[in-house]
């Protein structure tokens, strides 16, 4: 709880500055069964010490379960320097660094971001994040129709592989730009997005863009090389979802096919950002050098004073306080900027051989993790291929639900449900394992499961 040092005549000289009679009257725009009252729960008067031994009492109640559910938000080892760091007040308070005069330490961050994230990537340029990892790409989709302008068209190819929270944020955001979503199915043994289905779906109508997820949601490998370069043989551009801890092992997007991807976008919260009931998190999105006049958010540049002296300035400001808002491109570019501050330091402190040992460390434990599972009477393999650090299991004999629930119960969570998004599947859960579940965890959950579904 904030400590708020306003007294009653500071609070009844604010209200009658701005005319309002009360502190109810100043939030009256918020429905009556919208607010909150007292605090439930807390006795009134209770001293500070006792409160906080209250709330860790509760916060005990809920336990520390095993987590095993990844589906877009991964739990890993975050070094305690990026927070320490993170939070100290310059970094914590900052805001959009529009006057450089004042912000060359803000500034001077979001450019070693931009500079890490376009190499990892293998792509040109970075902008400064957007919100999260979904709208970054429906912002990529909107950005790829602006900048194709030779294909005519505004039908964008998306895979059922991507993550369906991407695909629902994609839909609401393009929904109204008159940009037509065509999904492609995936093979039912593969997991994946086979190359005669892209094929069938491009059919002989010009289309704008082609999303390739890599890993996809249910961690499949895709072919990514050949789907590249047919969506290029029909002039579409590609836009790649990534996952950024998988780059470290994985061919940067830049580099797929034969001319590599247009656009890349992914979820940067892997990148030293903690599971926190759903964020904030951070999406990053990068492009090429042609593309970079159509990218939204902010991009901050590198040059030099009249002295010589290296200099930051936010630069290609197509912002709506720069130009007329219907031709801004930023229109999310409320920046998450403690975030990209977070995953800066993060890749600066693992440092490209840091970063590959925890993405081996990820693939390495997935890969035991599944064979201990599938070892298990009633659990197999739903696809068969390459995955880097999550895998998808069917279980026979009990529906999924209850054998999660089952779990839950010794404080497991053993992964994602995927009928209510994949009908098809049937009883298939998605599971996942990062550098952080030891042998001993592994076992635990292994054993856990064996004695719910027998």
């Amino acid at each position: 709880m904030p400590f708020i040092p306003h007294t009653d005549t500071d609070v009844r000289t604010m209200l009658d500055a701005i005319g309002v009679e009360d502190i109810d009257g100043l939030f009256d725009e918020i429905a009556g069964g919208l607010r909150a009252g007292e605090l439930e729960g807390v006795p009134e008067g209770m001293p500070e010490m006792a409160v906080n031994r209250l709330m860790e009492r509760r916060a005990a109640q809920e336990g520390r379960p095993l987590c095993f559910v990844g589906a877009g938000a991964y739990p890993h080892h975050i070094p305690q320097a990026i927070w320490q760091l993170t939070t100290r007040g310059e970094f914590y308070s900052a805001y959009t660094p529009y006057q450089a005069e004042a912000s060359q330490g803000t500034l001077q961050v979001t450019y070693e971001f931009q500079s890490m994230m376009a190499e990892l990537t293998g792509m040109e340029v970075a902008n400064a994040s957007l919100y999260d990892g979904g709208s970054a790409l429906a912002e990529a989709i909107l950005m790829a129709v602006r900048g194709n302008r030779k294909a005519k068209s505004k039908r964008v190819i998306v895979p059922r592989a991507v993550h369906p929270h991407y695909r629902d944020a994609t839909r609401t955001i393009v929904r109204n730009q008159g940009i037509e979503l065509v999904e492609v199915d995936f093979d039912r043994s593969t997991g994946t997005t086979p190359l005669d289905q892209l094929d069938a779906v491009l059919g002989d109508d010009p289309v704008a863009a082609v999303v390739i997820p890599q890993p996809n949601f249910f961690g499949r490998l895709e072919d990514v090389d050949a789907l590249t370069d047919r969506a290029h043989e029909r002039g579409a551009q590609v836009i790649a979802v990534a996952n950024p801890t998988a780059l470290a092992l994985l061919t940067p997007p830049g580099q797929w096919g034969g001319n590599g991807v247009d656009i890349v976008v992914g979820e940067g919260q892997p990148l030293g950002i903690p599971l926190s009931a759903g964020g904030p998190y951070m999406g990053f999105l990068c492009t090429r050098k042609n593309l970079a006049r159509q990218m939204p958010g902010r991009v901050v540049g590198r040059t030099l004073d009249a002295d010589g002296n290296t200099g930051y300035v936010m630069t290609l400001r197509a912002r709506e306080q720069d130009i007329r808002r219907s031709k801004a491109t930023s229109n999310i570019c409320t920046n998450q900027g403690l975030m990209v501050t977070a995953a800066t330091l993060y890749m600066s402190i693992m440092g490209p051989e840091g970063f590959e040992r925890v993405a081996r460390h990820c693939h390495a434990n997935a890969r035991a993790l599944r064979d201990e599972l599938c070892a298990i009477d009633g659990v197999s393999a739903a696809f068969d291929g390459p995955f880097f650090h999550e895998f998808v299991l069917r279980i026979e004999g009990r529906p999924v639900t209850d054998v999660l629930g089952d779990l839950a119960g010794e404080d497991i969570l053993g992964g994602l449900a995927l009928a209510p998004y994949y009908d098809e599947l049937g009883d298939a859960v998605l599971v996942c394992a990062t550098e952080l579940h030891r042998d001993d965890e592994r076992k635990a959950f292994a054993e856990a499961l064996a004695r719910a579904v027998a």
